[in-house]
């Protein structure tokens, strides 16, 4: 009888989550590698999270993308430590937004993109998908350019063609995930480590003053003061909490193959929202670990102008002393482009195929997201010539911030409706704090966008 009422209590409850949608969607995110990734049902607590372990190093990646990389030279070299508080916090505002990702996906089994199909009418879910490809596309940019200038500065390879190289990394994509999706997620903590160790490798040789760094995590009210450099904390902002990486999460949780009863859903966030909490955590030290290199590293030698990924690498060497620094300095930045690769893939399958319900082959869907990467990277190229890529870098976060909010607000949204997610919805506090984090990006972002456009 016990049993009974279970399967009855856990029937209600799905149908108390179905009444929650205007629209019923029965296709599962990216289907073929939906619960392929089994899970243990017995044994101790360390060995089900290394089972859970891996899609939040896939949503980390994108934390530690080419794209932070300006904004965070530019204000360790021009500000010191300073800027070090407004990385934390940026930190801390992606750890909660990915655990209600987490949290959608696991509950509804849904991700953030087929939530939002299902919950807003045609012409909004329509409007919402244009807004993430354009977000999508940007971030691709990032990587390319990123990916190009780490060849130029290890192989001497012209940026132009260092960007048409990007672009066969389609073939090391198919293949990964032909192998399974467990393939890409070791790939991805691969390329993580060896950033890491690059980075960890550069902080011994630049000597940092610790008592210097823990004051810098410390908020200062010089950043509001100083609008320079509130501009680059809004920089790093935009560029540390990434908004296709909300769908991305909501999408490869479901990887796994957890019960779908509450008792199973509730270890499934559990070890979720350890995994990519842990994974963050590596990307606060890699995002931390630039500022403090441009800062030691520049700042301290009267370097204070210093914005630009390739004066980076040429100062490196004479200031640090080591001929190894600079290259260093490159591999990590040819690691963190080809890393965000991957996720930027598997990104733009899953807002394609949740918010249109088409399915297309990966290669096709690939090189059209390629293509738009591509293209104004070749052409600033050849016209503008390294400053043009700076420049359109730049331009990459300007569009992931106008698309933060479209994202952040609907999984705020749903995670907290009582419909939708039954039992799981987030408890007052939880609602408070992500409803505060999503009016704040709102707000300087929209200040970003507002102080960018007017020169």
């Amino acid at each position: 009888m016990d049993e009974l009422e279970t399967v009855k209590a856990q029937n209600a409850a799905a149908v108390s989550h179905q009444e929650g949608w205007r629209q019923q969607n029965s296709d599962p995110s990216l289907r073929e590698v939906h619960k392929s990734m089994r899970i243990p049902k017995k044994g101790n607590a360390l060995r089900k999270l290394l089972a859970f372990m891996g899609p939040g190093y896939l949503v980390a990646v994108g934390y530690m993308d080419p794209g932070n990389w300006a904004t965070s030279i530019a204000g360790g070299s021009a500000y010191n430590y300073t800027l070090l508080s407004v990385i934390l916090i940026s930190n801390f505002m992606a750890i909660i937004l990915q655990a209600l990702s987490a949290k959608l996906g696991i509950v509804t089994g849904r991700d953030l993109a087929q939530a939002c199909r299902d919950h807003y009418s045609k012409p909004v879910s329509f409007a919402l998908w244009v807004l993430c490809e354009l977000a999508i596309a940007a971030c691709d940019l990032a990587e390319v350019i990123g990916s190009a200038i780490a060849l130029n500065l290890l192989f001497h390879i012209p940026l132009v063609w260092g960007v048409c190289i990007t672009s066969f990394d389609i073939l090391l994509v198919l293949l990964l995930q032909n192998k399974g999706f467990r393939y890409i997620e070791v790939i991805v903590i691969s390329l993580i480590v060896t950033i890491s160790v690059c980075f960890g490798v550069e902080l011994f040789m630049s000597q940092p003053q610790l008592s210097e760094i823990a004051k810098g995590f410390v908020p200062s009210k010089e950043i509001i003061q100083n609008p320079q450099m509130l501009f680059i904390a809004l920089g790093i902002l935009g560029a540390t909490v990434m908004p296709h990486n909300l769908y991305l999460h909501s999408s490869i949780v479901q990887t796994r193959n957890y019960e779908e009863t509450p008792k199973g859903k509730r270890e499934a966030i559990k070890f979720s929202v350890i995994d990519s909490t842990i994974a963050l955590m590596l990307a606060l030290f890699v995002n931390a670990s630039i500022l403090i290199l441009a800062a030691s590293a520049f700042y301290k030698t009267g370097h204070t102008e210093v914005a630009e990924i390739q004066d980076a690498y040429q100062l490196l060497n004479p200031i640090l002393g080591s001929g190894i620094a600079s290259v260093l300095f490159a591999v990590a930045l040819l690691a963190s482009g080809q890393n965000s690769t991957l996720t930027g893939t598997l990104a733009g399958q899953i807002v394609m195929e949740g918010f249109l319900n088409i399915r297309l082959r990966p290669w096709i869907r690939r090189l059209i997201t390629r293509l738009i990467a591509i293209i104004p990277a070749v052409i600033v190229t050849l016209i503008y010539g390294e400053k043009g890529t700076t420049d359109l870098l730049v331009l990459s976060q300007v569009i992931l911030s106008l698309q933060l909010s479209f994202a952040v607000i609907p999984l705020v949204m749903f995670t907290s409706d009582k419909k939708k997610m039954g039992e799981f919805a987030n408890s007052l506090w939880t609602k408070v704090i992500a409803w505060f984090i999503a009016i704040v990006i709102a707000i300087l972002n929209a200040y970003l966008l507002f102080t960018t456009f007017s020169g």
